[in-house]
């Protein structure tokens, strides 16, 4: 009669299984909070035990059926461990008895060959890897699941809705309370090739509209070229319609204006000047010696 394997183990592997499939096929990681997740655990379990009983009740009758030799020898296998049991069969060497009753009847130079069994564990891992293989592929084909893009985009989602919260509930930026951070010239830059690379050129090298890494400037309401520049972001210029409120008209707002005010300043302040030789447009307006300081 087979000794069976513990239920310790069916649980185990059931508990796994059960975990592997909800990251596969669930639509979020917060299962472990879903009551339905341990309900389904819970239920799986108690069928399992339910299953275990039975077991038992079969085994006590096929036992009962044993010679007494036979009894004998199954209780002196069942006193194994069945870790034990796992390790030896993996591992254990067989004697010189058992080697001849395993040794296949052929031979080469006076090499034999046994006829032993492969590892249970290799065997378990075998099927395993099956068993993953056809879960996996099949999860790749039909969900979300490992789909690089998929998880690129829900994050890009995610991240998204935050930020429109963190902007929804945070001061909203004016002119006062502008300041220029190098950490937002990336920002403003691609801020900048949405709304204003049109008028001001690649770069801000000018145009439709003037060159704004020089030194001369057609409106200049601010002591500061950071400023300035934010100011004309709100309000737009007296001089041309074309260079509307930006902020005024909702087309981007007061944190999106600071960015933009950051990456023209880099271009302008940090960075050397377009030339008309270099593709940039002529100077327009006069030359302006801005105040020391970027706020």
């Amino acid at each position: 009669m087979k000794k069976r394997t513990p239920i310790s183990i069916y649980i185990a592997t059931t508990i796994g299984l059960t975990i592997m499939a909800f990251e596969m096929f669930a639509g979020d990681s917060g299962y472990f909070s879903s009551p339905f997740f341990w309900a389904l655990i819970v239920i799986a379990v108690i069928l399992l035990l339910i299953m275990n009983s039975i077991g038992d009740l079969v085994e006590n009758e096929s036992f009962s059926r044993l010679s007494e030799e036979e009894k004998k020898a199954y209780l002196a296998e069942k006193n194994i461990p069945y870790y034990q049991k796992l390790w030896n069969s993996a591992f254990k060497k067989q004697s010189a008895t058992e080697e001849k009753d395993i040794l296949i009847d052929h031979g080469f130079d006076g090499i034999t060959e046994l006829d032993n069994s492969l590892p249970k564990w290799w065997i378990g891992l075998f099927w395993f890897g099956c068993i993953f293989c056809v879960v996996y592929l099949t999860a790749f084909a039909f969900t979300e699941y490992a789909h690089p893009e998929a998880e690129y985009d829900k994050e890009v989602k995610t991240m998204l809705a935050s930020i429109a919260e963190y902007e929804k509930n945070a001061p909203q930026i004016d002119l006062e309370t502008a300041k220029y951070s190098a950490d937002n010239i990336a920002e403003g830059q691609e801020l900048f090739k949405t709304n204003c690379v049109t008028c001001h050129g690649d770069a801000g090298k000018g145009g439709i509209g003037p060159n704004l890494t020089d030194t001369h400037w057609i409106n200049i309401k601010e002591k500061s070229l950071f400023k300035n520049v934010f100011w004309m972001l709100e309000n737009g210029s007296p001089n041309n319609p074309t260079m509307r409120p930006f902020i005024k008209d909702g087309t981007i707002t007061g944190r999106d204006a600071e960015k933009i005010a950051a990456y023209i300043y880099h271009i302008n302040q940090e960075t050397s000047p377009i030339t008309q030789a270099q593709g940039g447009a002529a100077p327009q307006g006069e030359e302006v010696k801005w105040e020391n300081g970027n706020n």
